[in-house]
This record gives C-alpha cells, sequence and structure tokens, in this order.
C-alpha cells in the first residue's frame, strides 16, 4: 500500500491573454482601410476542485506544476483569438490550501467546491478599440496580460464519519482491518501505523467512512512522538472513538485521561465532538471491559462497536466540524506607489499596468493614450502622494519615464 502524502506543493501556472491585432481592412481602390483589429481571447483559469478520484496529494509531489493553455491571438477582419481553457485540478476532499505566508485561502471539504488558484490574464485589445473621432487610424493594440503564477502549500485533512484514536499498538488498525476492507500495517510494536488510513465500515444498510489515526503520546500536540503530525485528521471527523488497549499495563481510565487531554490541547472544540470509550484486545485483557469492549482477533464485540459508532452519528446530527466555506483573498484594487531605495518610483497595481501594456509605445497615439488612462486611474495623484517631484523617474510595467505635475512623461 503506498503511502499516505497529505503535504505538497502546487505550481499554478494560468494561461496570457493573447495579443490584441493591429490591422486594416483592404478593400479594393483603398490600401488602408479603416482598423479592424480583433482581441485577443482570455488565458485559461487555474482551479483546484475537491474530488473523491483522489485519495492523496501524492501526484503533486511528484509533479507539483499544473498549467491552463494560453488565449488565442486576434486577427485581422474583427477576428478575435479562443479563450485559452482552463485547468482543472482536482485534490482529496479535505484539502487546505495556504499561501506561502501561511495564510488559508482555501478549505475544499465538500466534493465539488472549487477554488480560483490562479486567474488567467485578460486579453488585449485589438486596435479597432483604440479608433475615434480624432484618431481613425491607431496603430497599435494592447498586449494579452501575463496568467498569474502562484505557488501554493496544500494540507489534506482525511474526512471521515468517525475517527480511531488510541496510544501507540492500542488495535486501532486491526479493528479497522476487521470492520472494513482496509489494509493497514498490523503488528505487535508501538507506531505500526506511520500514515492515517480510512476504510468504509458496514452497519445494516448503511456505509461509515472509518479513519484510523496514528498513535498519540502523551505531549503530542506540543510536537512529542510522532501522532502531533496527524492530530489534523481528527478535526474533520463527526465521531471520535477512544480505543484503550484491555492489555496494556497502564489502566484504560488513565488512557483515556492522555487522549482526551491530547485532544483538547490541540484543539478545545474536539472535546464538544461526540465521542465513544471503545476497550480493545478483549480477547487479552487484563482490565475489566466497559460497555463497549471487542477483540480484533475473535470478532467479538466488533457488529456492536459498529452499531455504537452508527448510533453516534444518528445523536450528533449537525454537529461535528463546522461546513467549510472557500475563503478568497481578493487581490488589492486600484494603483499603488512604491519608493525605490535607488531612487525613483513604481506604479503597481493591475489596471495600471495594463493601460501600459501596448504594442508600440513608440507611437504618438498610443503614448497620449496611455497618458489619459493613467490620469484617469489617478496615477499623477498617488505618485504625488508618495513624494515624486518634477524630473523623478518612474516605471509603470514595461514603460519607464519622467515624472512631471501635469501628468505628461
Amino acid at each position: 500500500m503506498s503511502g499516505l502524502i497529505d503535504q505538497a506543493q502546487v505550481h499554478a501556472r494560468a494561461g496570457d491573454g493573447g495579443a490584441g491585432a493591429v490591422s486594416f481592412r483592404r478593400e479594393a481602390g483603398q490600401a488602408r482601410g479603416g482598423p479592424d483589429g480583433g482581441d485577443g481571447g482570455r488565458g485559461g483559469d487555474v482551479w483546484l476542485v475537491a474530488s473523491h478520484r483522489v485519495a492523496s496529494l501524492a501526484g503533486f509531489a511528484r509533479q507539483p506544476y499544473r498549467r491552463a493553455a494560453d488565449g488565442g491571438h486576434g486577427r485581422g477582419r474583427l477576428r478575435h483569438g479562443a479563450a485559452g481553457a482552463p485547468a482543472e485540478v482536482e485534490v482529496p476532499v479535505g484539502t487546505l490550501v495556504r499561501r506561502l505566508d501561511g495564510e488559508v485561502v482555501a478549505d475544499l471539504a465538500r466534493p465539488g467546491q472549487r477554488f480560483l488558484a490562479a486567474r488567467g490574464g485578460r486579453g488585449g485589445r485589438g486596435n479597432a478599440r483604440f479608433a475615434t473621432s480624432r484618431r481613425r487610424a491607431p496603430a497599435f493594440a494592447e498586449q494579452g496580460e501575463r496568467g498569474q503564477d502562484v505557488w501554493l502549500d496544500l494540507e489534506l485533512k482525511l474526512v471521515a464519519d468517525v475517527a480511531l484514536v488510541g496510544l501507540p499498538n492500542a488495535g486501532k488498525s486491526s479493528l479497522l482491518a476487521r470492520i472494513s476492507a482496509a489494509r493497514p500495517k498490523v503488528a505487535d510494536y508501538p507506531f505500526t501505523t506511520l500514515e492515517p488510513h480510512l476504510g468504509v465500515a458496514r452497519a445494516g444498510d448503511r456505509e461509515l467512512v472509518v479513519a484510523d489515526v496514528p498513535g498519540l503520546v502523551e505531549g503530542a500536540s506540543r510536537g512529542r512522538g510522532l501522532g502531533h503530525r496527524f492530530l489534523r485528521h481528527v478535526e474533520r471527523a463527526r465521531v471520535l472513538v477512544l480505543l484503550v488497549d484491555l492489555a496494556a499495563e497502564a489502566d484504560p481510565a488513565s488512557q483515556e485521561q492522555v487522549l482526551v487531554g491530547e485532544l483538547g490541547s490541540h484543539d478545545p472544540g474536539l472535546l464538544s465532538r461526540p465521542r465513544l470509550v471503545v476497550g480493545s484486545k478483549a480477547d487479552a485483557a487484563r482490565w475489566a471491559a466497559g460497555p463497549l469492549a471487542c477483540s480484533a482477533v475473535t470478532g467479538g464485540g466488533l457488529d456492536q462497536v459498529v452499531a455504537a459508532m452508527a448510533g453516534a452519528l444518528d445523536q450528533a446530527g449537525g454537529q461535528g466540524p463546522p461546513e467549510a466555506e472557500v475563503v478568497l483573498r481578493p487581490e488589492p484594487e486600484g494603483v499603488w506607489v512604491q519608493r525605490q531605495p535607488g531612487g525613483g518610483f513604481v506604479v503597481r497595481g493591475a489596471a495600471a499596468e495594463r493601460a501600459v501594456a501596448l504594442s508600440d509605445l513608440t507611437d504618438p497615439g498610443a503614448l497620449e493614450h496611455v497618458r489619459r488612462r493613467l490620469g484617469r486611474l489617478g496615477v499623477d495623484r498617488a505618485l504625488a502622494r508618495a513624494g515624486a517631484r518634477a524630473g523623478d523617474p518612474v516605471r509603470v510595467g514595461e514603460l519607464s519615464f519622467v515624472f512631471e505635475p501635469d501628468g505628461r512623461a
């Protein structure tokens, strides 16, 4: 059985927008008619989509790059470029998406939930868009906008109805193997389980998704032992089953106390989650069994344990982990100015950068268009507020110019 990869990174590269065309009508008796350059197509987006068809993040560990298609370029006769095909990237249900600075931007805990990881670039406008009563034959068009290019951290938190929680060698893997078709590694030594496993148990005509979480030790919530790496997999379970070893030297009550303490230290909300205490290894018990006990060796008590899990789920009803919502962090709107350490200023903002993304900035008409657009966006005022003075160098995207208070380069 391949190991569960529950942490990885993805590099999402959206498609670039297609360039607008510079074209003029060619008609009989008229060598150069009016502008008819079409627009470029929008670049494809990259979406992360929660799906049960993938069970781990192993595909991203092997190959983290996901790319959407570029938009097509515009052509003459007002023919617009085709939009680039989006990339829909399937991730396991329960995937948490973070920026590299740790900010959570999406929590994909339900099948079909989607997150826009990288937005495709806008297509450039063809020269037909720039024709006015004063500028009848514009010889410039917009370049396509580059698609977003981002790295994101992915973290998988298993989504299960029931989580089996216990100290090392408490019998969790053996229990999961007996009540489901899962085949986790089973052996008689601590820390057999080095990764979580999911299995499906049946209670009558009902199916329960059960997670076997690696054994916790006292201090796991503070990073001790192996279990601290997997406490997050408990967070999504609607019912917790605390498995206490009836054959261990420690009595069941002290085992339960350790487990409850570690769960509460990791997330106090887990203590309000419905939970069952189940004694394992009843065939070799040295301690008296409680109301629920079973043996994975003989099969005794397994039906009662599974039925109790189903009953706890019914009682939980709408309780359990809260409904996860996709969290979007929109990019800042407008424009802003950064003073450069060596002198000069850089104007930031998608709108300002789009304003200068023209095919021919040596064309007087193109420069006039840029000047007017930057003025409408408030770039002159923003530069003045940032302390820019006449003669200071300014850069916006690929365009560099000298600042003048009246806004002329």
